[in-house]
């Protein structure tokens, strides 16, 4: 016993080292722009059957078994929040598609796959045909940003990806269910009823959960600090009661009760689903670091010729047959049928639910679940790279590539934000000037710039805008407090950096300060509505400049005094608007917009200040003189 604990590494460093290697993989992959989950894959294999440092079974323990299951319960239940009744009838017909009739071919043919290709048994194919429905929403969302693609085809996969995700881990737990009550009960009479009853049993107590929370949160029997704790109190609970009803029967039940508190109406649900989220980001990326440490040099050797070929058998036949079969005889283009069906790349959850199950089946008498892990370990890594790769060629090759630079959202129809939008639209950046008033978009609808009319933060924004191809938002409308509103609820997907709004009035005042939590960026100096409303009125403008190394930003400051820079634009490749409080880094090769005076003003302040110049110079000149004659 003493040998085989040799070298183990305490319970509380190892919790450390799972949370930092995990989180600090996540960074690395923001920084550099990768899919995160190829790092956090490659962290795990380094740390665990590659150098040794970190075996979960010898470091946990016993303790790791049920940290998983509670971390895929979690998941779970936050896939179970999003899925939204209300967003899938306003989504797109083709992504209707892609669920109801995609996810049914996508299971049967990736179980025929694993069947006849994989060579796994149909215990096993079915559990797992049944997760690879899902295409990983928390790896869609970061290619999809990268590859700015065009608004269809980015809408059908990113909803496809939200809405099968919960669907997936649902179909693999049904399936799951199946296999472990035949293997349990002795006749087929017996495993139907024993199926039946947990089936049952678990959406009761899910329903029950969610009318039960739902309920507490809506009539104020819950104070708003707790209801966080007490969600996930019962999140617990839920699972752990159903899980001792029938074996992982509880998974089942808290994707219904996340389900059913989703399509709630709650006042507070954005709230917690955003702490959901946030939770479900460390859960991850937890479950990721230890499978893949878990893996051992034997179990990835058993993976050979027949799982690279079921790899790309669902790559280049699964997939794009799935979706062909479920976009066929729309209206969708077929370019754009071609770029979804070769596009799905597979996320975490494939692999935390496949870890999952592996463990459970191999329990139940199901031999080749073994495979399932190593699987799913190789169809995510393939298909992420593969992907991050290929979108953004493959998109323009087919003609569906947006613009490179992230676009801006303008919410207020103002004729700043018209102008503002006008002059990024000319330098190829997207832009959207967004307003509830149509009459206010008047100025925007003159120069035929994109707009949306109703509120950003509305139901309908969340389907009608495509957030993803936008990258920053700056909040000008004539009302203060609604522009402090669309920054403070927008930073949290957008980043807190990338949300802007003009000054408040009187915000100098301590009485009329918010605290830095609230609020976007300030942007176009200190300049207030009213302020910046009256500078357009006068014939104020916003003009482009040209940086060279003859004339660079020393000389355009000094020819600009009244301008007020708003933005540097590297040409089809970068944006970076300008704070307040920002400094001015434009080099040669880049345009600078600034909000500046009219022309005619500037000549008549060049002609003074040239008048000025002149009587300076004829005063010091005679002055010379002066001393001359004196001198003599």
């Amino acid at each position: 016993m003493a040998v085989e604990t040799a070298g183990a590494m305490a319970p509380v460093m190892a919790f450390a080292l799972v949370g930092a290697i995990g989180v600090g993989a996540q960074w690395v992959a923001w920084r550099l722009r990768l899919p995160a989950i190829v790092l956090m894959l490659l962290a795990g294999l380094v740390i665990g059957p590659g150098l040794g440092i970190f075996d979960p079974e010898r470091d946990i323990g016993p303790l790791m078994g049920p940290m998983i299951s509670i971390a895929v319960a979690i998941i779970l239940f936050e896939g179970g929040m999003t899925l939204n009744l209300h967003s899938l009838r306003e989504a797109a017909k083709g992504v209707r598609r892609l669920v109801l009739i995609g996810a049914p071919i996508g299971w049967l043919g990736s179980a025929l796959a694993l069947h006849y290709i994989a060579g796994l048994s149909w215990a096993s194919a079915a559990v797992f045909g049944g997760i690879m429905i899902v295409t990983g929403p928390t790896v869609i969302a970061p290619l999809l940003r990268t590859a700015r693609l065009s608004k269809r085809p980015a809408q059908l996969l990113q909803w496809e990806a939200i809405v099968n995700d919960p669907i997936g881990a649902l179909a693999a737990v049904l399936a799951f269910e199946v296999v472990l009550v035949i293997y349990a009960s002795e006749t087929f009479g017996a495993a139907i009823w024993d199926m039946g009853v947990g089936i049952a049993l678990a959406t009761v107590m899910g329903v029950a959960a969610g009318w039960l929370l739902s309920e507490g949160f809506r009539r104020g029997r819950v104070p708003e600090y707790m209801k966080v704790p007490v969600l996930f109190a019962s999140l617990l609970l839920v699972f752990a009661l159903a899980d001792s009803s029938l074996h992982e029967s509880g998974l089942l039940a808290v994707t219904i009760m996340g389900f059913y508190i989703a399509n709630a109406g709650l006042p507070s649900y954005t709230e917690l689903r955003r702490f959901k989220e946030h939770a479900t980001i460390l859960l991850v990326s937890g479950v990721f670091i230890l499978l893949a440490a878990s893996m051992d040099i034997e179990r990835l050797s058993l993976l050979g010729w027949p799982a690279l070929a079921f790899v790309v058998a669902t790559i280049l036949i699964v997939r794009p047959v799935t979706v062909m079969t479920s976009l066929a005889f729309s209206n969708i283009p077929m370019r754009e049928r071609l770029l979804v069906a070769f596009t799905g790349p597979r996320g975490v959850v494939l692999v935390a639910v496949a870890g999952l199950f592996s463990d459970r089946l191999v329990n139940a008498g199901v031999e080749d679940a073994a495979l399932l892990t190593p699987l799913a370990f190789a169809l995510v890594a393939a298909t992420v790279v593969l992907h991050g790769f290929t979108l953004r060629p493959m998109a323009r090759a087919l003609g569906l590539a947006g613009g490179q630079v992230p676009g801006v959202i303008f919410v207020g129809g103002s004729r700043f934000s018209a102008a503002f939008a006008a002059a990024l639209q000319k330098e190829e950046v997207p832009v959207l000037v967004v307003d509830a008033n149509r009459a206010r978009l008047r100025s925007a609808r003159e120069q035929g710039l994109p707009i949306y009319v109703g509120d950003i933060l509305s139901d309908g924004a969340e389907h009608g805008v495509e957030f993803i191809s936008f990258g920053r938002v700056i909040a000008t409308s004539d009302n203060d407090a609604y522009n402090t509103l669309v920054a403070t609820d927008l930073a949290p997907e957008f980043g807190r950096e990338h949300v802007y709004q003009l000054r408040r009035a009187k915000q100098e005042h301590t009485r009329h300060a918010l605290p830095a939590t609230l609020g976007g960026r300030t942007i176009a100096g200190d300049l207030r509505y009213l302020e910046l409303a009256r500078h357009m009125q006068e014939g104020w403008e916003i003009r482009a400049t040209n940086l060279t190394e003859e004339y660079g930003l020393d000389e355009w400051q000094a020819d600009n005094p009244e301008s007020i820079p708003l933005a540097e634009v590297t040409p089809g490749s970068a944006l970076r608007i300008l704070a307040a409080d920002a400094s001015l880094k434009a080099g040669a090769g880049m345009r600078l917009l600034a909000l500046s005076p009219a022309r005619e003003r500037v000549v008549e302040a060049a002609e003074r200040t040239g008048e000025e110049n002149a009587k300076e110079a004829a005063a010091n000149a005679a002055s010379d003189a002066g001393k001359g004659s004196t001198a003599d």
